[in-house]
Order: C-alpha cells, then sequence, then structure tokens
C-alpha cells in the first residue's frame, strides 16, 4: 500500500541516522564532551544508592557476621585496609558529605550537559535552515509549481523543530539512558545476582508490553500526521480564500468540512491517548510487581542473615530507577520517530536536483539581440535535455521527453517557436489563454529549459551565461504583482543598497506612482501588508513599474494586466508603460490595444506556434487569426479610443 507522505518514515533508518549525524561534524567536540558529561551523571547517578547502602551497613546498622552478603563490606575492608576506618558519627558525617557532594555534581554536570546540548541543537537547526532556504532558492519555478507553499514552510519550520527535540532531547539522552540501564544492571549483579534475577524476570513482560506500544504508537502517529496535514491544508486554502467563502454563503458548508476534519484528527489523537494511558500505567504496574518481588525475596535473605539492610535498600533503589530509563526510551521513541519522518522529508527536498544549473562562465551586460531558434517546450516532460557543453546534442532525443506514466508524446506548450528581437525593438505576444505566450518570457529568464531548441542572446546561447549576469539583463512587470512585507521603498529597491533613496523616489515619479506615495501616512516608510494588502490594483502595478524602472534593465518584460480599474488609474499606468519602453527592448504579452499597435513586431501563438507575425497593419490585411482575435476582443476598446 502506498504510503502517505505525512505519515512518515520508518521508526529508526540507518541511511537517515548517518546522514543526521553529519550535521554534528562542525560541532564534535561540544557532542563529545556532552557524551562524556553524559557518562559522568551516568556514574554519579549510580553511585547515589551505593553509599546510602555503606553508610547504613557500616555506620547506622553494622554488618552482623561476615558471610553476610553485600557491596558494603567490600567498600568497608578497602576502608580498613587503607586506613579509613571511622566512628559511626564521623563516617555518616562523611558519607553524608560524599552523598550531597554527588548530588551537587550531578546538578553541575546535568545542567552542563542540557545547556550544550541546547546550544549545539540550535546551531544544528541554523545549519539546516540555511541550507534548506539556500537550496530552494537554486530550485526551478517547476518545483514551486507541483509543491504547495505550506508543505515547504514546514519543511524549514516544523520539520526542523523535529530535528532539534532530538537533537536536543533525544540523541545524548538516549545514550544516557542506555547507560543508566547498563550501569544498574553491572550493579545488581555485583551486589546480589540471585537478587538481580528475580528481578528481571518480569522483563519479558516489559519487552512485550514496550513492543504492543510502539506497534500502536507508531501508527496513530502516522495517522494524526495525515490529519493535522489535512487541516492545515484546508486552512491554507479557505483563509486566503474566505473573500469568496463569504459571497457565496459558503460558511456553514465549510465549517461543515472542517468539523469532519477536525473529528478525524481528534479521534486520531484519542486513540494516541488510548495507547498512553495504558502503556504507563502497566509499566507502572510491572514496576510495583518488581519492587514486591525485591521486598519479598530480599526480606527473606535479611532474615536469614544472607543479605544486608543498607544492601536491600540500594537494592530497592536501583529496581526503582531502573524502570525510569525504560520509560523514558519508550517517549524517546516518539521523538525519534518524528525525526525519523521529518528528516526524510527534508532531504527528499535537498536531494531535489536544479533542473537550471548554473554552469555558464560568461559575464553579460547589454542585450544587442534575442534570439528563439526552433523552441519547444512541455511542463510535463519526464526528463531534461542534456546539460553538457561542446558536442552535447541540443536536442534532446523524442524518448527522454515522454513520462513514465503515459506512453503519450508531451503536451507540448511551444512548438518550433522561432522569432528574434533587436536591440530597442518593441514585440507583443498575442493570443489566447494558453497559448505559452508567458511560457515564452518563462524560458528566456531561464525559470525553465526548453527541451528543443536554443535560446541566445547576442548570438550566445543563454546557458553559457551565469544566471545571475542573464537575469540582470530583464525586468519583469507580471500580472500578479507581488509585493513584499516591508516599506515602500523597500518594494522599490528589494534591498538593493546600490538603490539610493533618491533613484528610487525618481522612479515612482517617473511612472506616476510617486502621487499615491505622497498621500501614505508616512510617503516611502509606509508599511506594505502581507501581498500588498491595503493598496489597489492599479497601486500595486504603478510599484511594480516603479520597481522596474528603479533597476533600470536593457531589456523591459511585461504582461499586461487585465485587471479592471478606474480611468485615471488607466491612464496613469498607460503613461508608465510607454516610460518604462522608453529606450528599452521590449517583450510584452498584450492585452491593451495602444500596446498591440504600437509594438514593432506582433507575434500571434496559437495552441503553442507562431502562426503569424507583422505589424499591425500588416496583420491585419492578412485576414486571419490576428483580425479575428482583434475583432472579438478588441472592437469595444478600438470603438471606445
Amino acid at each position: 500500500m502506498e504510503r502517505h507522505e505525512d505519515e512518515g518514515a520508518k521508526a529508526f533508518d540507518p541511511h537517515l541516522a548517518r546522514r543526521l549525524l553529519r550535521y554534528l561534524k562542525p560541532y564534535r567536540a561540544r557532542a563529545t564532551f556532552s557524551v562524556f558529561l553524559v557518562i559522568l551523571s551516568s556514574i554519579m547517578e549510580i553511585a547515589g544508592p551505593a553509599i546510602v547502602a555503606v553508610a547504613i551497613d557500616l555506620y547506622v546498622k553494622p554488618l552482623q557476621g561476615s558471610h553476610v552478603s553485600g557491596i558494603s563490606q567490600r567498600i568497608g575492608a578497602w576502608l580498613v585496609g587503607h586506613g579509613w576506618a571511622l566512628d559511626p558519627i564521623s563516617g555518616i558525617n562523611f558519607a553524608s558529605a560524599i552523598y550531597f557532594i554527588v548530588l551537587l555534581g550531578g546538578f553541575a554536570v546535568l545542567y552542563t550537559q542540557m545547556v550544550l546540548m541546547n546550544l549545539m541543537g540550535q546551531y544544528i537547526m541554523y545549519d539546516l535552515r540555511k541550507q534548506i532556504f539556500g537550496h530552494l532558492q537554486k530550485l526551478d519555478i517547476q518545483f514551486f509549481d507541483r509543491n504547495p507553499v505550506g508543505r515547504l514552510m514546514t519543511r524549514v519550520t516544523t520539520d526542523v523543530d523535529a530535528l532539534n527535540e532530538m537533537f536536543t532531547a533525544g540523541f545524548v539522552s538516549i545514550f544516557g539512558d542506555i547507560f543508566v540501564l547498563l550501569g544498574i544492571v553491572g550493579m545488581l549483579f555485583w551486589m546480589n545476582w540471585r537478587m538481580a534475577l528475580v528481578l528481571f524476570s518480569i522483563v519479558p513482560l516489559i519487552i512485550l508490553v514496550s513492543a504492543w506500544f510502539r506497534k500502536g504508537a507508531r501508527i496513530t502517529y502516522r495517522q494524526t500526521r495525515v490529519r493535522i496535514a489535512a487541516i492545515n491544508a484546508f486552512l491554507q486554502e479557505h483563509i486566503s480564500g474566505m473573500a469568496t467563502v463569504q459571497l457565496f454563503n459558503r460558511e456553514a458548508d465549510e465549517a461543515e468540512k472542517f468539523e469532519g476534519l477536525n473529528m478525524r484528527h481528534r479521534d486520531a489523537n484519542l486513540q494516541s491517548v488510548f495507547y498512553y494511558s495504558i502503556f504507563y500505567p502497566v509499566i507502572e504496574l510491572i514496576e510495583t510487581i518488581g519492587l514486591a518481588l525485591i521486598v519479598w525475596y530480599g526480606g527473606g535473605q535479611v532474615l536469614r542473615g544472607m543479605l544486608s539492610i543498607g544492601t536491600l535498600i540500594a537494592f530497592f533503589q536501583y529496581a526503582q530507577r531502573f524502570y525510569e530509563p525504560i520509560s523514558d526510551l519508550s517517549e524517546k521513541y516518539n521523538i525519534l520517530q518524528a525525526a525519523m519522518a521529518a528528516s526524510e522529508r527534508i532531504f527528499k527536498t535537498l536531494d531535489t536536483p536544479p533542473r537550471i544549473l548554473d554552469e555558464g562562465k560568461l559575464e553579460i551586460d547589454h542585450v544587442e539581440s534575442i534570439e528563439f531558434r526552433d523552441v519547444s517546450f512541455a511542463y510535463n516532460e519526464a526528463g531534461t535535455r542534456d546539460e553538457g557543453r561542446g558536442n552535447a546534442p541540443a536536442v534532446a532525443s523524442p524518448s527522454s521527453l515522454v513520462p513514465a506514466s503515459s506512453p503519450a508524446s508531451p503536451e507540448w506548450v511551444l512548438k518550433n517557436v522561432s522569432f528574434s528581437v533587436k536591440r530597442g525593438d518593441r514585440i507583443a505576444l498575442v493570443g489566447h489563454t494558453g497559448a505559452g505566450k508567458t511560457t515564452v518570457t518563462s524560458l528566456l529568464l531561464r525559470f525553465y529549459e526548453p527541451q528543443r531548441g536554443q535560446i541566445l542572446v547576442n548570438g550566445i546561447d543563454i546557458r553559457e551565461y551565469s544566471v545571475t549576469s542573464l537575469r540582470a539583463l530583464f525586468a519583469i512587470v507580471q500580472q500578479d504583482f507581488f509585493l513584499f512585507t516591508g516599506s515602500i521603498a523597500q518594494n522599490i529597491s528589494l534591498g538593493d543598497e546600490s538603490i539610493s533613496p533618491e533613484r528610487v523616489r525618481e522612479a515612482a515619479r517617473r511612472v506616476q506612482a510617486d502621487r499615491f506615495i505622497q498621500r501614505l501616512p508616512n510617503g516611502y516608510d509606509s508599511e506594505v501588508k502581507e501581498r500588498g494588502a491595503g493598496l489597489s490594483v492599479g497601486e500595486k502595478q504603478l510599484l511594480s513599474f516603479a520597481r522596474a524602472l528603479a533597476f533600470n534593465p536593457p531589456v523591459l518584460v511585461l504582461d499586461e494586466a487585465t485587471s479592471s480599474i478606474d480611468t485615471e488609474t488607466e491612464v496613469l499606468i498607460q503613461e508608465a508603460i510607454q516610460t518604462l519602453m522608453t529606450g528599452r527592448t521590449s517583450i510584452v504579452i498584450a492585452h491593451r490595444l495602444s500596446t498591440i499597435r504600437s509594438a514593432d513586431t506582433i507575434l500571434v501563438f496559437h495552441h503553442g506556434e507562431i502562426r503569424e507575425r507583422g505589424t499591425h497593419e500588416e496583420l491585419m490585411q492578412q485576414d486571419g487569426l490576428y483580425r479575428k482575435l482583434y475583432e472579438i476582443q478588441y472592437r469595444e476598446a478600438a470603438a471606445v479610443a
């Protein structure tokens, strides 16, 4: 059965664990010291009951008869042999002082270890988040088309936090619990191996209960992950579309849908509560049975003179502490499972190779010509063409373009598209929705790679240029003009320190954006809300024009907005467009009649192909597709003009 992505990986995957441990390498000195502190803390924890046993047997109730077995005899003989024989009062004082020092030392060691591990965990999370975000910035736009924003945000936040818990509360703690267990087992057998066997007779019960708990907890954990993922997706979609929900009076229906999702999440959590509510009481019951066996067997040994009181008390304390790391290990199992699931998702993202390889060595700072030469592109292709240089073929083999899941050929968005643009030209791309116009500009900016053909700038394949220098040649103004949280000035300059405040204001003034900016409470320092909330469509578009002008690129790529705006703003936008185009090579996905008419060349796209090309007058005389589009879509605009 196919596993849902949000269910997570196996409870423990050695391969994932090895990859996670690599993040400890820069901090291996701290990690090693933390392990040393854990061992030291474990030794101090194990030493406590032994000190109590010695104090009782040697100074509170002295041993009667050499036949009595116990740790106290061994330590007492060692003290006498080294001239440390003490009277009862001095002995009690000395033992109490040692016990206090051990407790205080254990506290100091534990505090240091926790601080050290939390610091190391935060540094590792910083490194991991930095790596994930850096990798995301290298991935092509097609990756973001396939992956929802909420899922990617979860990788950088929630999943990384799950790993943080493992590094700070799981990794070293598991090692410490195991060391304490081994130490206690060793002490129990050293003190009285027969009584140790009595205690361990109930260990198989613990193993069976723990196995049952792990299996059930794993299932409920996966179900909870799926349910919470469904809730997050629902909330993200419906909060973003709340205006539509309210407009069509769908509140009650959507609330009912959410109630169903919420109920399934609740039931999954209740199932998890069921396993926890049984596991811990059962472990406590088994612990009580074990302690009762110690009292029964050990008490009989004491009455028969075969065991000292101190040894029995120490054994009882060790037995109590024996169950603590077992419970902790069961709890750490959930932390480990969450970490494995989170790491699987994180590494899946990190292992996604960038399809747009920045291998170009050439730098470019001007544009003399742009040429598309027999370019074909499909979004659903299975492989990309060879990214090599030299004698590598420029065209991929047809078989590499067929999706693995279907024998059919790719759905070509562009088919053998060829055209050229000279410096200073204005070229307009027109056609129905889905004809491939926006794809042309995306390929030019190397957001995607064509499967066939070449795109050349100044006669050189754009893959020979560095991506940074290539994209610096273009300013793109899209229909969905994106504004970031920050000030108006920061949204125009995008934080580029080379763009001065004076240049920002000049760009805004030239595209007529200065008028509405000055009316804002703090002018250019006014804060922009998320995605430009509070600004009109026209105002956001003028800001995007100001941004493009501030960067002053040699080539303008403009996807004209089709949104309805008021007449005054329309006039401002028309003037801003003319300002942007002046002295620049312009590639425009045109919707406005004025832009189309002023273009040097019009390319008419239909089903991914260029069906017609020429000026407005030439295309109107051909009585072809362009004229039909013009008469259908632009007749009213022409009448108004």
